[in-house]
Formats: C-alpha cells, structure tokens, sequence
C-alpha cells in the first residue's frame, strides 16, 4: 500500500496540492481535516474516502460508490477534460488509490466512531454512514455517505413507500371511469393521458412523466378537475385544498401561464353533472331506497346535462387552482438557515401538491417537501425523466423513473386500467413481458408517449429522439451516431432546424446568428411555416428583435409615473412587449467559462450588437456594467425584491421627473404570478444577476423559446451529455439552430450520459 494510504499527513499534502490545481473544494479537504482532528486515530484510507465523498456531492452525486471508484479512479475529481498541462502536476487518484482493494477499503470504513452501518436498522449519529446495497442500480458495491445526504435517502424513501401502501385512494371504480370517460373522448388505443389520470387518481403518490409536447399540463388539470369532482360530489364534500409549485421562479411563472390558460379552455360541461350523479350514488350505497333519484340522475346525465346548473361549471372551475408558486415560498423559507417554516412539526395546509420541472428538484428540496405533507396530502409529480438532473446533488426523478420506459405494470394494475379506461393496456408495458416483476412505485408512474407537439415532419423533435433514445443490446454507439447524422442528411432537409458550423472562434456567422437569426441556415429562409391549426409561424429571428421593439414602442412621455398611474401604463405596456420580443430567442451554451461559455459569449454578443447599430454600450459596460437593452437573468431568489431564480429581465431607460431629459436605468420583469404585471427594479437593488444574452443549459430549464441556438464548445468536456444536449434541443419551440465548432462535439456527446450515484434506487 502506498504511502498517502498509510500516512494522514502525506494524505493531507497530497489533498493541499489537489486544491491548488483545483481538482478538490478547500471544503472538502477541510472536512478530513476536522475529522483528523478529532478522530486521531482514524485511517488514510477512511479520510480519502470522506474526501471523494464530499467532492462528488459538489458534482451531483450523493454519495461515493467505492466500487466503482476504484473502477475509474480518475472520474472521482474534477479533473481537466483533456489533462492539465501545467508543471509538475500532483498524483492522481489512480496513483493514490493504487493497490487498495475493495474489501481493504470497507475495512477501513469499519470505524464506530466516524461510519455508521445503514443497513443494519440502528445508523446511531455518526458524521458518515454506509450502505451495502443500491435496490434497482447496476452497482450494488458499498457506498458512503455523508450523514445528511444518507437522511434526505431514507426520508424520500419512506415518505413514498407510505404513501404507495395506502390503498384507501382506489374506490369508487364506476364513479372514476364515467368521470374519465366525460374528460377524454373515446379511442380504439390506450389514451396515456387518460392512463396517467387514473393512476394519480388511484395513488396518494403518482409521477407523470413525459418529453415535451406530449400534455404533461394539460393532463394535470384534467387531473385536478377529476380529483375535485369526486371530492365535491360527496354529501357535504368541501375542495379539495390544492397547491401547484415549480422549484425556479421562471419554471413557477411558465406553469402559472400554462395552467390558466388550460383550466378558461377547459370544456366542463361534460363533467359537471357529476357532481350531481357522485353525490346521489353516495346517498344511494347509504340508503338503498333512494334509486330512483339515482335513475334520475342518470338520465338527466346521459340527456347532456341540461337541466343542471351553470354554478356546478363555476364551482368546479372555481376549484383547480391556477397560481404557482416556487417550492422555497411553498415551504417557508427562513434567513441565514437551509430550514423551513413548514416541516413535520408545522405540516403543509393542503390536500394535493403538483410539483412541475421535478427534474430540476434536488434530494435535500425533495426530502423537505415530502416530510412537510401531510400523511393523508396527495402528491402528484411532473417532469421529463430526460432532461438535466437538478445543479445541486440528486437526480430524484432520474431515480424514481428509471423503469418508466418498460411500464413493468402488474395484470392487477393492467385490469383496473382496462376497467377505467375501456381499453387494454398495450402487452408490451407488462411485468411478465420482459421477465421482471411489476414493483409498487412502477404502478403509480404514468409515462407519456405521443407528443403532440413535434410530428415526424419536424426536425426538432426527430433530433431530440434520435439523441434521447438509449444504448442497448439493439442499438449500439455506431446506430446512435447514425441516427443523428440521419436527421441532418434528411434528403429534403427539415425546415425547422438548422445546422450551423463555424470555422473558428472569430467566424462572423456567429455574430450574423445571435444578431439576425440566421433565417438563411432554414429551408426557405425560414417562410411559408404553419403551425397545426393552420396559423403561419414568424421566420426566425435574432436579438435584433427585441431592441427593434425596444426602439420602436418607446413611450412618449416626459414622465414614468406612479404605479398604477395612467402616466405609468404606457411604459408597463413597453415593458411587455419587449419582454415578450425578447424570449422570441436564445442563445443556449454548456458551460460558463472560456471563449464559448456565457463568460466569453455575453460580452462578445454585446459587442456585436453594437457594430449592428443595436446597442450603446462601452466594453467596460459590456463586461460588468449597466446599459439600456441589458437582458439579466437572476441567480439567487430575492424575496425583498419578489424575485426568484431564473427570473428574466430587461434594463430600460426612463425618464428622470426630476431632471428633464436626463434618463434614469431601471431593470423591468414580468410578475411571476401570470397577472401581467410589470415590476421594475434599481439596478443597485439586484445583487444577484449576470448577462443573459448567452445562457447555460441548465439554467434554460422550465423555459421555452420560439428560436433557440443551442451553441457546443470545441473541445471534449465532462459536461457535454445526452441529458445537456436533449434538454437543450427541447428548449426550442419553433426553429432550432445547432451550432458547432472545431471538429463538432455532437456526436461524442450524445454517447454520454450522467450517471449520478445514489441509493434512491427502487422503491
């Protein structure tokens, strides 16, 4: 064994050296140090392992597979995708980890003091916990964890697995079909919407997953009209007390847009008389001389309706909640402390939560909220199992669907299904199909499959399958590749998505790109496109756009006014309209340093809109300053200012009431409560903002653009995954340009997949 094996001291220099080159936090290399200090006696072995666990938390994982760590000793930093080509570099992993074995390494971990056993029923409180067995992973090696992480495993585990044994949701078949029947028009094919409705319906507990365009909101509140129907139906039955959170503010205001606009569209003629029929076949099981007002119902019911009231309408509409709120403000949060106002002690005061953008939601958000509900509260889960995992440690919804693709439904589900729905669940989805047994958590999984918003002809959603769909047995790397050159090669093309290539990282088509949108990379410059109903859809565009509309719509008025004032309506309406050019399209990119990061990008897009004639800017204002046409995006939630995470806005110059002609820069956002409303903001009061005329990926999630520019560095990186450039490409609602440069990273790319570490597992 050598020698940063045997000795705490040469371990600790070796950690010194890893946090110099930046392959180790300082935090990490802190923690052993702490641990050092009050465990003298603990191992090297013990402290590296304490290291590399604290590490991969700062990565996503949460907690070190030490299997798997000896497997690939490398991947356990954050190493230089390519090496790190400075002087005298430290030992690897690989170097220090060389010649211990993995029964030497549990040996190690084997420390009362400092490891608990969580498998053995009594974890005690120890800082660090183990664990033999990962239930549903390919690696079943022993993990560490550090404590906290270890808690937030079993209280998600716990909560779920309670919720999924309570049968108590499941009664009431015949009530349950005719609602559905009234929801959904009848198909000779299983209709998954329908499916995913009768499963939440049926399970305190239910995930409903699902790629975009495929009616993940639109089932919802079909969801939430059912759920109230039968609830309000009871003798005496009062609403349902329903809650709808998003993790991000921008993720909360989409929704918010979202579920109005589907609840005023929402035909409920057909379901009201319910509320009737439910209420009278209760009464009837209580007091069986009651049938005929039962009968009566019925006909009244199967004759339209008529003769039933526009209030069961109002009432029910009235019902399915319409605001959204950030899942921080759901659960209370509280100054200068990772607790909540709302926890076991102060449950949450509802009776169904619907958490959007899941995959956005971390291990230690999801324990808060699951340990927040109420015993008897519903919750109902949506998200596409696809996209990027959350930025802190978890892939929750990763975890949880992981089966979803195969169904692995039980006969039992697959009949009552049939039994709700009238027609058969599709063989293929069944347990006994593949060899595998059906587990409880699969029964409440919905998984839809038909999207309905991108079609064969479009090249967007043929792109995103291509890179979406996973290796097997079946298909290979090399099918893989093909299959996403295929969609470029198309022998017509597609007229949707472009593909851009640039020689070098000073090519003007960039520039041409972000400033006019490169309507010449499409089929026709991008003319003569309808949607589904027919309307046409505007050719693509750049950032040119909105900074039209900024200098076209400028109120002209001498003074800004009050809110609320008439004088301030004029520039609310401005405001609008240049938020609304704006989101008309993005430029996205994978990372945040380096000349094709958002470090690099922001300030040489802003550059190149001002050779346009678009801005006035200096480089220094470029760089880290204040202009007229400044979009930022906000990074931290800001509850003094009413401002989330992912919140978007536009800095405007107003005119000062005090100085005539002299102009004052205030910084404009949408409410993101769906009102409409505009909120402007000082500068100096936004402490938590960057340029956003480039965006990460990640931070593009909960978001929708009608032209995005998904843009690929030159080089290998880590970060560069199937999940980043399928998240990325389903930004786009309309027009997609992909952008490469040097030899392209597609390719190598959508071979890769995150792999996050966790215990989560099968539940």
């Amino acid at each position: 064994m050598n020698q940063v094996l045997e000795d705490v001291d040469a371990l600790i220099a070796l950690l010194d050296r890893w946090v110099e080159r930046g392959w180790l936090r300082a935090l990490d290399r802190a923690l052993v140090v702490f641990l050092h200090r009050e465990v003298p006696d603990a191992p090297a072995p013990l402290l590296l392992a304490v290291a590399l666990a604290s590490h991969q938390l700062g990565r996503g994982h949460v907690c070190l597979d030490l299997a798997a760590t000896l497997e690939a000793p490398d991947l356990a930093l954050s190493l230089p995708p390519e090496g790190d080509d400075l002087s005298d570099p430290p030992p690897l992993p690989s170097q220090a980890l060389g010649g211990l074995t993995l029964d030497a390494w549990r040996e190690a971990l084997a420390h009362p003091t400092l490891v608990a056993d969580g498998d053995s029923g009594a974890p005690g409180y120890t800082p660090l916990v183990s664990s033999a067995t990962a239930p549903g992973h390919q690696h079943q090696g022993p993990r560490l964890y550090l404590r906290r992480y270890w808690q937030y495993e079993q209280d998600i585990r716990q909560q779920i697995a309670a919720r999924l044994d309570d049968g108590s949701y499941s009664r009431n078949t015949a009530n349950l079909a005719t609602a559905l029947d009234a929801l959904f028009p009848a198909t000779d094919t299983l209709d998954w919407q329908k499916a995913a409705c009768a499963l939440a319906a049926r399970s305190p507990f239910a995930v409903i997953t699902g790629g975009p365009g495929t009616g993940k909101t639109t089932t919802v509140v079909k969801l939430l009209a059912l759920l109230q129907t039968l609830q309000l139906g009871r003798e005496g039955g009062q609403a349902l007390r329903i809650r709808l959170a998003a993790p991000t503010g921008k993720a909360a205001a989409r929704l918010n847009e979202s579920i109005a606009g589907q609840v005023s569209g929402l035909d409920l003629t057909s379901i009201a008389p319910l509320l009737e029929r439910v209420a009278s076949e209760d009464e009837t099981r209580r007091n069986p001389t009651k049938t005929r007002s039962l009968q009566d119902v019925n006909e009244q019911f199967e004759e339209g309706s008529n003769a039933v009231s526009s209030s069961a309408v109002a009432l029910l509409q009235k019902a399915i909640p319409t605001e959204v709120t950030t899942l921080h403000r759901l659960l209370g949060s509280r100054p200068d402390t990772r607790h909540f106002r709302h926890h076991a002690g102060n449950p949450l005061a509802l009776d169904v939560l619907v958490i959007d953008e899941v995959s956005m939601v971390d291990i230690e958000m999801m324990a808060a909220v699951l340990t927040a509900l109420p015993p008897r509260a519903r919750l109902v889960l949506l998200g596409d199992k696809d996209q990027l995992a959350s930025v802190e440690a978890g892939a929750v919804l990763g975890d949880l669907c992981q089966r979803a693709e195969g169904g692995h439904y039980t006969p039992e589900t697959a009949d009552w299904l049939e039994a709700v729905t009238g027609t058969p669940l599709p063989s293929k989805y069944l347990d006994a199909s593949n060899g595998t047994h059906g587990h409880p958590l699969d029964q409440a999984i919905a998984m839809l499959r038909v999207s309905h918003r991108f079609d064969a002809t479009s090249g967007i959603g043929q792109l995103a399958e291509a890179v979406n769909r996973p290796l097997d047995a079946s298909h290979t790397t090399r099918e893989k590749r093909r299959a996403v050159r295929k969609v470029f090669e198309h022998e017509s093309g597609y007229a949707d998505l472009a593909h851009l290539r640039l020689n070098d990282a000073e090519d003007p088509s960039l520039d041409r790109l972000v400033v006019e949108g490169n309507p010449a990379g499409f089929i026709n410059h991008g003319q003569g496109r309808t949607d589904r109903s027919g309307e046409p859809i505007a050719p693509p565009i750049g950032y040119r756009h909105y900074l039209e509309v900024l200098a076209q719509h400028r109120p002209d008025q001498p003074s800004f006014g009050e809110a609320g004032s008439i004088e301030r309506a004029p520039f609310d309406d401005w405001a609008r309209a240049v938020l609304a050019a704006h989101g008309r399209f993005q430029l996205l990119c994978a990372l945040r340093r380096g000349p094709w990061g958002i470090e690099g990008l922001n300030p040489r897009i802003g550059r190149a809109l001002r050779r346009a004639g678009w801005l006035q800017a200096s480089d220094p204002e470029l760089e880290q300053g204040w202009f007229e046409g400044r979009p930022v995006l906000v990074t931290r939630n800001d509850y003094g200012l009413g401002l989330m995470n992912g919140d978007i806005g536009i800095t405007l110059a107003l005119p000062d009431a005090r100085q005539p002609g002299r102009k004052l820069l205030r910084v404009a956002f949408p409410a993101s409560d769906g009102s409409g409303q505009i909120k402007w903001v000082l500068p100096s009061r936004l402490q938590a903002v960057e340029t956003v005329f480039a965006m990460t990926v990640h931070k593009s999630q909960g978001s929708e653009f009608i032209h995005t520019a998904l843009l690929l560095p030159d080089a290998p990186n880590p970060i560069l995954t199937r999940e980043l450039i399928y998240t990325g490409i389903t930004r786009a609602r309309d027009w997609l340009t992909l952008v490469e440069t040097g030899r392209g990273q597609l390719l190598d790319a959508v071979e890769r997949r995150v792999m996050r570490v966790s215990g989560l597992g099968t539940i």
